[in-house]
């Protein structure tokens, strides 16, 4: 097989694993349109459609379902084969693409990037921190974090030692206009940032003491997905926000903000590195695994 009949399949599995021409780009560095290109070619060459496009979505064709089923594979093979030239480097050598939920990724995974990088040289680690629910398999990472055991069929949960917690907090600001919660209910009489996934559900604020559950819906004027604004929300006395403690360490410390509910605030279900079972781990992965157990 020629160079760029592979490099035809490599982009047509990019696409079927995307659904997207854009994201298979973005996955092999090149444009929209080379990939684009280099499936019509797979096409013409074949003599065989593979790809339902539309100008919103695309699709496979039953064709393509049954090429992609001996090319997925084939692919994995071969990563394989290069993955075990490893043991004749010095240092891992790949790329390592992991998913982190962006509201955690700093406090989580950024201490991890400094160790691994500098004991591994060869390596090319690429995170995406959303807190978009992400499918890894899907999407073509190596591994995911995310709380709680709940994993799909198929995965290998591994627990991190991190136990994270919400907490509410506002400024002093704030608390001059309005008295300090003694307890969740109290919240009702207050100004309080909504929580957004990005899909736009919103989430409620949870605490307990003594057992004693408390879910509260906040109702106030501002929604936001994003904890880095939420916090700056907090900062200027708009109102109080529900937010990592990690994330609000200093400007607690520094006493711009105050903590509040803190014998309610419990900390949240243990963190999980999860990855597919089926898939041989490659080295640079295991180095990846090896790190976050040492930090």
């Amino acid at each position: 097989m020629r160079a760029s009949e592979l490099a035809e399949l490599a982009a047509f599995a990019a696409v079927a694993r995307h659904r997207s021409f854009r994201k298979a780009g973005e996955e092999r560095g090149v444009t929209a349109s080379a990939i684009s290109h280099a499936v019509l070619s797979l096409e013409s060459r074949i003599g065989i459609r593979l790809l339902n496009r539309t100008t919103r979505s695309v699709s496979l064709t039953e064709a393509g379902e049954l090429l992609r089923s001996y090319v997925d594979p084939a692919f994995g093979e071969i990563a394989s084969a290069l993955d075990a030239l490893n043991k004749f480097r010095d240092t891992p050598f790949g790329r390592v693409r992991i998913n982190v939920p962006n509201s955690i990724a700093p406090f989580v995974i950024g201490h991890v990037i400094g160790p691994l990088l500098e004991n591994n040289p060869n390596l090319q680690l690429e995170i995406s921190a959303t807190d978009r629910l992400v499918d890894i398999v899907g999407e073509g990472f190596d591994a995911g974090i995310r709380f709680g055991e709940r994993v799909s069929e198929g995965m290998i949960a591994l627990r991190l030692k991190q136990r994270l917690r919400l907490v509410v907090v506002g400024s002093l600001a704030y608390f001059a206009r309005r008295p300090i919660p003694e307890t969740p209910h109290d919240l009702k009489r207050h100004l309080c940032i909504q929580n957004m996934f990005p899909s736009g559900a919103r989430y409620a604020w949870e605490f307990e003491r003594d057992g004693q559950p408390v879910t509260f819906h906040p109702s106030g004027p501002l929604s936001l997905d994003d904890h880095e604004l939420m916090v700056e929300a907090a900062e200027s006395g708009v109102a109080l926000a529900y937010v990592w403690e990690n994330r609000v360490e200093k400007q607690i410390a520094s006493g711009e903000l105050i903590q509040v509910l803190d014998a309610w605030c419990q900390p949240e279900e243990p963190l999980y590195l999860y990855y597919p079972s089926r898939r041989h781990p490659s080295a640079g992965f295991r180095a990846l695994i090896d790190t976050i157990k040492e930090a």
